[in-house]
């Protein structure tokens, strides 16, 4: 890649996120000119921290826990004794009932009884002796780790609460993405023996958090980049790319025009190809309509009560109820809340923003998640002193029939505009982790320094994925197609 970095050429980065931050650090610890736009008024994209009168709250619970040495280390530099070890406690809401996750063999069967469970046993077994060929979609890939009637239980109702679409629509890519490594056999292991190898990320008993939640992280960050000489610009939406064969030159955004040496963009991949001036090739204009996303709201609720229950979150697999998921912040960090008379908890709500809940009033909302609340027999008692709402389009990229097509042409535009890099969850549409969307990000900022780092091979490759897999500066190489020197001012 043509290094304009060491010409002085300004990269512009869209997006203030994990992905965006990261590249942006690596880039003004090389004294590179980088510039961050940033349409909000924050930094950290959906991993940034709410504050609502005294009280924090994430969108959505954010684990730090990474097999990637190198995010491990920026984390500890940035946060310092401020980064927690917490222990994880998540739960499935199912059938009135309470079950651990993950999956343990006594508590599965002190609820659902030794004929349902061997039931499920039989359903398993069928499972691995009939195996579904091609294994297409996601209720293809989760009936062959666990059976049919496990998947009933507790995979197809939340999934499609979360998705809006059958699990027969949902590419088997995403399960493999997003809990690789589970399955009927990987959880009975965890819960009877204690394995010394690494467990899939989905197994995990304890994690990293920040203090005071994960904007702590990213506003330490977007500091350390105006430190370095880079900029960060909140308020900023980028409103139109300007490119030619070849090349982006520059972009609109908040009223002014930058010039660009490199863009590298975290926006969700169809509004970029639509602010794309002039309009892209036929083929990249057509495949916008090809990427969907699903929206999230979160209502946080203040209680008056002490201890609403022990989990850190908990999942509502009850189509009675509308909200999905469950956060407990206060047991993500104490410091989340300001008194520990109090507790806020995340009803989590997953929509489109066509869909009348979107366009419910906060106070219908905070009203809806109370009752919902009492329904399932949580927090009984409890009275709801305040609460906010958040609204997040486009948080989670759809894993559906048409999203490859669309990568394969936007893939095919970038090999034809080399100082245009897509990073990020949205950026790139992969539901990465806050660590796989940081390493693109990284990744991208040293191609501007003179690498050539395929970045689609980050949480892409199944080997890769879940993997026993601790990556290290030498295996970071290994991803290289070249093998060029990089300048840059520290040690990995």
């Amino acid at each position: 890649m043509n290094n304009a970095a060491q010409n002085g050429a300004t990269t512009l980065v869209i997006g203030a996120g994990p992905a965006g931050l990261t590249a942006a650090l690596e880039l003004s610890r090389t004294s590179s000119p980088c510039i961050v736009l940033e349409s909000d008024g924050v930094v950290g994209g959906i991993s940034r921290t709410v504050e609502h009168n005294g009280y924090r709250f994430d969108i959505g619970g954010h684990r730090f826990y990474t097999k990637l040495s190198v995010i491990q280390d920026l984390w500890r530099e940035v946060l310092g004794d401020d980064f927690l070890t917490r222990p994880r406690l998540s739960r499935i809401y199912y059938n009135n009932g309470f079950f651990d996750y993950p999956l343990k063999a006594g508590n599965v069967l002190g609820h659902l009884g030794f004929l349902e469970a061997a039931f499920c046993v039989a359903s398993y077994c069928k499972a691995r002796m009939f195996p579904r060929v091609p294994e297409d979609c996601l209720e293809d890939w989760v009936v062959n780790r666990f059976g049919h009637r496990l998947y009933t239980m507790f995979f197809k109702s939340y999934t499609e609460k979360v998705w809006g679409i059958s699990c027969r629509e949902i590419h088997s890519a995403w399960a493999a993405q997003r809990i690789r490594g589970l399955s009927l056999l990987s959880a009975a292991r965890a819960a009877i023996f204690h394995s010394s190898r690494p467990a899939a990320k989905s197994l995990i008993h304890e994690f990293h958090y920040p203090r005071h939640g994960p904007g702590m992280l990213w506003n330490r960050v977007a500091a350390m980049v105006r430190g370095n000489g880079g900029e960060v610009r909140l308020n900023s939406p980028v409103t139109r790319v300007h490119w030619t064969p070849g090349g982006v030159t520059g972009v609109e955004a908040g009223g002014r025009y930058y010039p660009a040496g490199h863009v590298l963009s975290t926006m969700p991949i169809r509004d970029l190809i639509r602010i794309l001036h002039p309009a892209p090739p036929g083929y990249l204009s057509e495949a916008a309509s090809l990427f969907h996303y699903r929206d999230f709201l979160t209502v946080a609720l203040i209680l008056r009560v002490r201890d609403a229950f022990p989990d850190n979150w908990i999942y509502v697999h009850d189509p009675s109820v509308k909200v999905g998921r469950i956060q407990n912040f206060k047991n993500w960090s104490p410091e989340m809340v300001p008194s520990d008379e109090f507790t806020c908890l995340g009803m989590e709500y997953f929509c489109f923003e066509a869909d009348s809940l979107w366009s419910m009033s906060d106070e219908q909302l905070i009203r809806l998640a109370g009752e919902e609340l009492g329904k399932l027999g949580l927090c009984a008692g409890a009275v709801v002193v305040d609460g906010a709402v958040v609204r997040t389009p486009k948080a989670y990229p759809v894993y559906d029939a048409t999203y490859r097509r669309g990568l394969e042409a936007v893939r095919r535009f970038l090999a034809q505009t080399p100082n245009l890099q897509c990073i990020g969850r949205n950026g790139m549409h992969h539901y990465n982790n806050q660590d796989h969307s940081m390493l693109t990000g990284l990744l991208a900022a040293r191609n501007i320094l003179g690498a050539n780092y395929d970045l689609w091979k980050v949480n892409s490759d199944e080997e890769y994925l879940e993997d026993d897999i601790v990556i290290t500066r030498d295996e970071l190489e290994a991803l290289r197609e070249t093998q060029p020197q990089v300048p840059v001012k520290r040690d990995w």
